[in-house]
């Protein structure tokens, strides 16, 4: 049975993830960019960070997965916002669904990792981003600033890390379970 760890990393932290979540279960890694056939694994772990309410990579490949049947899929979000804020989850799962076919949506189990940020490390464009919307969530009325967006401006200019490999303890469980969700018919 193939197995494989794909992640897609911008700076780093899902690449650290990934690897670490290879490591404790035996799985190939490999970059998102650089899969030749997803098709060939019976069981994917998709690990990406998430950018403007999208994940790195994701959409492209599970674009190429021709059915879900028979394959274990776990999809493993990395990001600033914490993952016990159930409004947090809700957000990710919302943009993770618009991403990807109804069918593999309905397929895969869906975790969330808290990553981190380095403003020094940031491109040009994603230090203009964060500007953007740091401005904006400064100025929102106490009552509308979600937990995320005050994590955002908690951590603003900063470098934090939220990492913890033991957060990957539940994705290991469910991939060592190897117990397909049932999907539906392509």
């Amino acid at each position: 049975m193939a197995s494989i760890v794909i992640y897609g990393s911008q700076y780093g932290t899902a690449k650290k993830y990934a690897e670490e979540l290879a490591r404790k279960t035996g799985f190939a890694v490999c970059r998102y960019d650089a899969i030749v056939d997803i098709n060939e694994f019976d069981a994917i772990a998709y690990v990406g960070s998430l950018y403007a309410g999208g994940v790195m990579g994701m959409k492209k490949t599970f674009s190429r997965l021709a059915s879900c049947k028979d394959k274990t899929i776990a999809i493993a979000t990395v990001g600033l916002a914490d993952p016990a804020d159930q409004e947090n989850v809700r957000n990710i799962q919302s943009g993770v669904e618009r991403q990807l076919s109804k069918d593999v949506f309905r397929h895969a189990r869906l975790f969330c990792l808290r990553g981190g940020i380095d403003y020094s490390k940031l491109s040009f464009k994603h230090k203009t981003m964060m500007r953007l919307l740091h401005g904006k969530a400064k100025n929102l009325p106490e009552e509308q600033k979600t937990a995320e967006v005050r994590a955002m401006l908690e951590t603003y200019g900063e470098r934090v890390d939220f990492v913890d490999f033991d957060s990957l303890d539940p994705i290991v469980a469910y991939l060592q379970a190897m117990e397909p969700i049932a999907c539906e018919p392509s």
